[in-house]
């Protein structure tokens, strides 16, 4: 309905379509129309007083009110305030929404996505910063998914690299088979942190280190034994979170699956003419672009992240030719992206274009960075785990003879995990507070499933099946119920916007917003005493479908909706 009216009015204004969509606004009170076009920025451009032009666009909009579903049109103070026609918004919202996929169209043709995400490193905790990049990732996937795009979900593992030459000299100098196997990677973690502490005043331990990795480079059995251990600790530890969450993936292929095509990169780099040799190693050189060189392969002849990753794109491209390929990681790594996607630039393969990197803020304790080489940590299933426990204490509190607690208590514990991070725009730092993460006031994980299951508990009391369809739309078109309908009225556009801005707080904000106008409806309309049974009935069909959206809207988002809290 908006771009309709933005089409008329760049008309009557002989303007471009993108210059009233800009403008065109939601006033704070529906009493002020249900969209207005303030005319100040039109003024200087038009060279007209705002309330002329405001009235110029009202007379436009009189003669096709019926086309565009309007009743009414008014010119106010150099705003142009528009009222849609109830009754027929009301009735095209909700047949759209009772098609399947809830009305939202299925954009992604099946096109393929690669999503890389998560990606924890190797022989260490998966901590609060992890949590990030893997939550963001799978309402990514998830919002992809709802749009009808093809995704495959990859978990490039941190499981290649120098660190694993430090872990192997920690583990023979400080630890050995029986500790490890007794704390697990607590134990890789503990010494990890001792090397990057020994190291200051000894640093020939980074020469052993580096030693080490060549080994692995190599092939070396003694060291890819011990890694391959490592790596399966690990992944034990990592499941387990991923369990906790619900998250799985389509593939594990880590950075040491890449390490065996490096050489074939390099042979492909050198007959392009891409590479140079620099202070022994081989790099890529960008300066013409601003960037410092793309380092290939270090002067040991060992490979790097660049390489593994420029490697990892074209084995990608090869085996999913996909459409689009994301790389859900930390904003700190944008440098190190760039370097890659222009490395595939000058390779001359056009789907450079296709590649996206998906940065987020970083997450930082008490002001300070999170850093596993100092301890200072706070791990993911230490959050999930408290989490669950004080949901555990809340039930016990308000509703101790809840059915399935257990059940409910994971549900909303990692529901107000995952809703607090998803929230928030990704871009944002984060400073963690175990009191906003696990508050269950306010804009919060747990407010949204409790509004689903205040749906549930109405539809429940009134004890018959709902047609899902609604019967009577007159019913629904005073104040209270027409603000949800709006807001119904808005999904598709918050899914689509999520996923092309790749930003799930889109979709969390909209949940938030949906829920404040469902429980405004709650509290000003007993929908249960409604005498006249076709507006009641009308009005239940409309709590189904509110509790149908806000299910999907958190299923999207990675969390589960109880149906009783």
């Amino acid at each position: 309905m908006k771009e309709e009216i933005c089409k008329v009015v760049a008309e009557i204004l002989g303007l471009s379509d993108s210059e009233i969509t800009i403008l065109i606004e939601t006033p704070p009170d529906s009493k002020m129309g249900d969209m207005a076009i303030p005319c100040f920025g039109f003024a200087k451009l038009l060279h007209k007083n705002p309330a002329l032009i405001a009235t110029e666009i009202k007379k436009g909009l009189d003669q096709k009110k019926n086309q565009l579903g309007l009743d009414e049109v008014l010119s106010v103070n150099g705003y142009c305030n528009i009222f849609v026609n109830r009754m027929l918004f009301t009735e095209k919202v909700l047949k759209q929404v009772v098609k399947e996929n809830l009305g939202v169209e299925k954009i992604g043709n099946n096109k393929t996505v690669c999503m890389d995400y998560s990606s924890p490193n190797i022989a260490k905790n998966f901590h609060v910063g992890h949590l990030r990049t893997t939550v963001i990732g799978n309402a990514l996937y998830k919002i992809h998914e709802k749009l009808g795009y093809k995704v495959i979900r990859i978990n490039h593992l941190g499981d290649w690299g120098t660190q694993f030459g430090k872990l192997i000299v920690a583990y023979k100098k400080w630890s050995s088979k029986e500790e490890v196997e007794k704390k697990g990677i607590q134990e890789l973690l503990d010494i990890y942190v001792k090397f990057n502490n020994e190291k200051e005043e000894h640093p020939e331990l980074m020469d052993e280190a580096r030693d080490w990795f060549v080994k692995m480079e190599h092939g070396d059995e003694e060291a890819l034994s011990i890694w391959e251990w490592f790596k399966d600790i690990s992944i034990v530890e990592f499941e387990r979170v991923y369990d906790m969450l619900g998250i799985s993936f389509d593939s594990y292929t880590g950075e040491s699956f890449y390490r065996e095509k490096v050489p074939a990169l390099v042979e492909l780099l050198k007959e392009k003419k891409l590479l140079i040799e620099s202070q022994g190693a081989n790099v890529i050189d960008l300066s013409d672009y601003n960037m410092p060189p793309c380092m290939i392969t270090k002067k040991d002849g060992s490979s790097i992240y660049h390489s593994r990753d420029i490697a990892a794109v074209l084995y990608r491209k090869e085996k999913y030719n996909f459409d689009k390929c994301l790389y859900v990681t930390g904003l700190e790594q944008s440098l190190h992206f760039k370097q890659v996607f222009k490395a595939i630039e000058l390779m001359g393969y056009d789907f450079y274009k296709e590649l996206v990197h998906v940065p987020y803020g970083l997450v930082s304790l008490d002001g300070e960075k999170l850093s596993t080489r100092t301890g200072n940590i706070i791990y993911a299933e230490d959050i999930l785990k408290e989490a669950i426990k004080r949901a555990e204490d809340l039930i016990e509190e308000k509703n101790p003879s809840l059915d399935n607690k257990e059940e409910v208590a994971k549900q909303v514990g990692i529901g107000a995990v995952i809703f607090h991070d998803l929230f928030n725009q990704r871009i944002k730092n984060i400073n963690f507070s175990w009191k906003e993460v696990l508050s269950f006031d306010g804009t919060t994980g747990p407010y949204v499933q409790y509004t689903y299951a205040r749906a549930k508990s109405i539809l429940r009391k009134y004890g018959k099946e709902i047609q899902y369809e609604v019967t009577d739309y007159q019913a629904l078109i005073d104040d209270i119920s027409f603000a949800i309908i709006k807001t119904i009225g808005g999904y598709e556009k918050a899914v689509s916007s999520a996923a092309e801005s790749y930003e799930p707080s889109v979709v969390a904000r909209y949940m938030i917003n949906l829920c404040s106008d469902f429980n405004k409806f709650y509290q000003e309309c007993p929908i249960l005493k409604e005498k006249n049974e076709k507006k009641k009935e009308a009005k239940l069909q409309l709590v189904n479908i509110t509790a149908k959206i806000i299910s999907e809207g958190c299923g999207l988002l990675g969390m589960e909706c109880p149906e009783e809290m």
